[in-house]
């Protein structure tokens, strides 16, 4: 049984607080949005749709230099956030966690819309007709309804998140124990002379995170469809 160096942990545990940050930051915008993105057609709604799903289709880098283009300490939106706000984004855990959101957004957006469309309208008529308001009708219809998508896209973002290489190294960098997660952690070691051992911890390591997160999203998602039914 192998056992995690020092500098193995700091990365697991950093991959996970980054983790962590993402989901926390992309879960209250991404239900909003894919709920919207739901009902029905109306003007922006391909557009919108479409900058959503950008991430995608990107190479991960470019969304990274995007980011630094526009939040560096350089640029007006990034010095008005450090010299207001003392926010400093750029080569930071918190900048790694916004770049990561960023990347997993869609996938979270995707799983929340997905779980809306299939949702039967005539549950929501029966609860209008019932007298129920709007904000009565999205807490206690459509909020339950959809936490198997809520979920299956959190925990699938959450997974993503974990692997996510590109726009972390090139908007956060690749600093041991600041920024450094598994994916760079992993690409540090196969870099090295003597990180072959290390590198087959950290690829078994992300390889059994990946694998559980799949598992568990669909396990969780099952799970509570047959709860909600």
């Amino acid at each position: 049984m192998w056992t995690l160096s020092a500098s193995e942990w700091a990365a697991f545990t950093l991959s996970l607080q980054v983790a962590l940050e993402s989901v926390l930051i992309s879960l209250p915008l991404g239900l909003v949005l894919a709920v919207g993105l739901a009902r029905g057609d109306w003007r922006g709604r391909t557009l919108l749709d479409t900058a959503i799903h950008l991430p995608l289709v990107l190479p991960p880098v470019l969304v990274g230099y995007l980011l630094l283009s526009l939040l560096g300490r350089r640029t007006l939106v990034g010095h008005w956030l450090a010299t207001q706000w003392g926010v400093h984004l750029p080569f930071t855990i918190h900048g790694a966690a916004l770049a990561t959101a960023v990347m997993t957004f869609p996938l979270l957006v995707r799983a929340i819309r997905l779980s809306r469309e299939q949702l039967d309208p005539a549950l929501l008529e029966a609860a209008q007709l019932l007298g129920a308001r709007p904000w009565d009708r999205f807490f206690t219809v459509t909020l339950p309804l959809l936490l198997p998508g809520i979920i299956a896209g959190t925990v699938m973002a959450f997974s993503a998140s974990l692997g996510e290489f590109g726009a972390v190294m090139t908007f956060a960098g690749n600093v041991p124990g600041q920024t450094q997660t598994l994916p760079l952690a992993l690409y540090s070691a196969l870099d090295s002379a003597d990180g072959d051992t290390s590198a087959w911890h950290l690829a078994l390591l992300s390889l059994s995170l990946g694998i559980s997160g799949i598992v568990l999203a669909e396990w969780l998602s099952r799970r509570l469809k047959a709860r909600v039914s």
